[in-house]
């Protein structure tokens, strides 16, 4: 009987701990940012950002190339600083950002 209770426990804290490594893992594989820095300003998801970045050779059209998802109705991705910022084609707000290293993923 003690022996079956400690294979039981040790089974349940196996199963815990591969639990936790898969989720560090997802959580890890993520590269999506709340905040970065261009030109001595801290971008966050809500900014605006200046007309110089909301110009056609900042704008990521081939955004599959750079495993980016796929920008929302009325948005385009821009690259700023090292970053990829989703930016509203009306008024340039940023509404999800992505670090650079997703290009490498």
């Amino acid at each position: 009987m003690r022996l079956s209770k400690s294979v039981l426990l040790s089974a349940s804290v196996f199963s815990l701990t591969l639990l936790f490594a898969q989720a560090a893992t997802a959580a890890s594989n993520s590269h999506e940012i709340q905040s970065f820095f261009s030109d001595s300003i801290q971008y966050n998801i809500g900014s605006k950002v200046p007309p110089l970045y909301r110009t056609k050779p900042y704008q990521i059209d081939e955004w599959q190339k750079r495993n980016l998802p796929a920008p929302t109705a009325d948005t385009h991705w821009t690259y700023i600083g090292g970053n990829y910022a989703l930016i509203t084609n009306a008024d340039g707000i940023i509404t999800k950002a992505e670090s650079g290293d997703i290009f490498f993923q």
